[in-house]
């Protein structure tokens, strides 16, 4: 091998090492121009993908006229049309335009002179030389090929020029094969950047999927996952700019900033396993429906008893004002009662020892009833109930009972073994669900019993065991953590895992400030009014004082202005007030 061939060789080695480590489309683009333009001292080249039926432009190089540079990195639009590769109106191929017919045939077009050629029509090329005083000469014009054969794009090639007359001249055919043999590498590059793109489009798209299936579940949790990652990135923007403290040497390069997005995306995704009736429960008998209307449906049967007790007491010959007298007071003390409890089943902040009292005290309460209540109900309801024997009907009942047919259950693949492989340290309660009616109506604050907060609280397990689950590349392997940590506390206090400050990163710690001061500010949860943003920073500063945030992000959140940034991005105006962070930072928490 002679030393121009041994280094042509290494050349095109070089090359094809430059192209496959380049993950920037548009750097790439323009390395595969100008390198096929350096090897045959060519003055300009077009690079045109196939996109559908069309040749796009990709760049435009021309050392001659270095102003018609275009596209690529040069951060200028190429405003020229594509190039049709059929005729729209008769679907003919275009073999007239020389780009074309090498994307059709996928052959390689070298033409020595533009202008003595009468195969392609180069009239547009003739009104560009007219208009911009050149001329346009030689074409060398070669097909990207990929491995499967497609043609992906037309690498073009324009006035080769003599390195020492500086002269143009034609395309040599022993420089051709080398060209060729560049678009080859090039077109495989392009293809291998073109699948991983697409990847992370399939990826994003399936993510955002997710995302919005969440919070499509619930009207509760309305743009949950969608607003998440919009305050989670603002804070780790904040702190990779910031230079104070421990943020003084963080920074997030590209791939670490889209690996905490996908995170803050995934945040939930555990919540696709909890039913949907606890996720709203809205009321404390609510479970598929609200079970105040079975109470409701026996206080009926009780009026209707007092009421029959009365008028047989009158048919036989009772006193009829005293027997009135004593129907209406007990169907008063029964509206009272029915009112009592239709309140106690809305939940709220607080249920006193005396309202608890009240409840037992309406339980015990009876009424008869009649019909089988083992008949009609499901195989899995049946089998609770038959844990005691039928009672011979007719049946007095109390008005309100916990039932063995309210006990669900944790069977073992609801355990969470001690031992557990992704170190779960969860309070689990001894069973999976407690619908007993006094047991939910004397719940002491809001809706939800011990069971329901756990099963809401174990989608963290749910969402750190489907991530660990899925084969993240390397520059996603930390999704599962930051995804998974948004309900720890810097004292070990939170779930799933009861970690510390000390065991984890910064963006996991970001992550629990912005799932929390969204929850706070949001304006779309049916349930509850939008907190103000002065209340929402307060109660956040209640959660740093007790070290269930991280204190320095905290203090960057404030200082920063990302808290107000979020608000005036998300926020209703009506929610958008004063703040004086001063009270917040330098160790004083309000």
């Amino acid at each position: 091998m002679d030393v121009r061939a041994s280094n042509s060789f290494k050349r095109m080695i070089d090359i094809g090492i430059a192209l496959s480590s380049e993950r920037d489309h548009n750097r790439l683009m323009e390395t595969i121009l100008q390198e096929a333009r350096d090897i045959c001292h060519a003055d300009a080249g077009t690079l045109y993908l196939r996109d559908g039926e069309q040749l796009k432009f990709e760049i435009m190089l021309n050392s001659t006229l270095p102003n018609l540079n275009a596209g690529g990195t040069t951060g200028k639009e190429i405003t020229l049309p594509p190039i049709s590769l059929h005729d729209e109106k008769t679907g003919e191929a275009n073999h007239k335009n020389v780009a074309s017919h090498v994307a059709l045939t996928g052959e390689t077009i070298n033409i020595p002179d533009a202008y003595e050629t009468e195969k392609f029509d180069f009239t547009g090329t003739k009104r560009f030389d007219a208009a911009n005083k050149y001329r346009s000469t030689s074409f060398l014009t070669v097909p990207m090929t990929n491995h499967e054969g497609d043609v992906i794009g037309v690498l073009q090639l324009l006035n080769a020029t003599d390195p020492d007359s500086d002269q143009v001249t034609s395309f040599s055919v022993d420089v051709q094969p080398l060209v060729e043999a560049l678009t080859s590498q090039a077109a495989v590059a392009l293809d291998n950047q073109n699948l991983i793109e697409a990847q992370k489009k399939l990826l994003d798209s399936f993510i955002a999927m997710i995302a919005g299936a969440i919070d499509a579940k619930s009207p509760y949790t309305g743009g949950h996952c969608q607003r998440v990652p919009k305050l989670a990135m603002m804070l780790a923007d904040a702190a990779c700019e910031s230079s104070d403290g421990i943020f003084t040497d963080f920074d997030l390069n590209e791939e670490e900033r889209y690996e905490l997005e996908i995170a803050a995306l995934l945040h939930d995704c555990g919540k696709v396993t909890t039913p949907e009736y606890v996720v709203d429960k809205a009321t404390k008998l609510e479970t598929i429906y609200d079970r105040i209307h079975e109470v409701r449906t026996r206080f009926e049967v009780l009026k209707r008893d007092a009421e029959i007790e009365c008028l047989k007491g009158i048919v036989d010959g009772g006193d009829e004002a005293a027997l009135k007298q004593i129907l209406d007071d007990r169907l008063a003390q029964l509206d009272e009662d029915f009112v009592f409890l239709a309140k106690a089943n809305i939940g709220g902040e607080f249920f006193s020892d005396e309202d608890l009292e009240r409840v037992q005290k309406i339980a015990t309460e009876t009424w008869v009833r009649t019909l089988d209540d083992r008949i009609g109900v499901s195989h899995e309801e049946l089998k609770r109930m038959e844990a005691e024997p039928a009672k011979t009907l007719p049946a007095v009942e109390p008005l309100l009972a916990d039932r063995p047919e309210h006990i669900i259950v944790r069977d073992a693949a609801n355990k969470i073994s001690p031992d557990n492989p992704l170190g779960f340290k969860m309070n689990e309660p001894e069973h999976m669900y407690n619908r007993g009616e006094l047991y939910n109506l004397t719940i002491r604050k809001g809706t939800l019993s011990q069971e329901e907060r756990y099963k809401i609280n174990h989608h963290m397990v749910q969402t750190v065991t489907m991530l660990e689950q899925l084969p993240f590349p390397k520059h996603l392997k930390q999704v599962p953590e930051y995804a998974g940590s948004h309900h720890e506390t810097m004292i070990g206090t939170g779930y799933p895992r009861k970690l510390s400050k000390e065991d984890m990163t910064l963006p996991a710690r970001m992550m629990a400030i912005a799932d929390i001061f969204e929850a706070l500010t949001a304006c779309d949860r049916p349930y509850k009014k939008a907190k103000s943003l002065s209340e929402s920073v307060r109660i956040l500063s209640f959660m740093k004082k007790d070290e269930h945030v991280d204190p320095d992000l905290f203090d960057l959140f404030l200082k920063s202005g990302v808290f107000r940034d979020y608000a005036e991005k998300f926020l209703q105006a009506d929610q958008i007030d004063d703040v004086d962070i001063s009270q917040y930072l330098d160790g004083d928490d309000g």
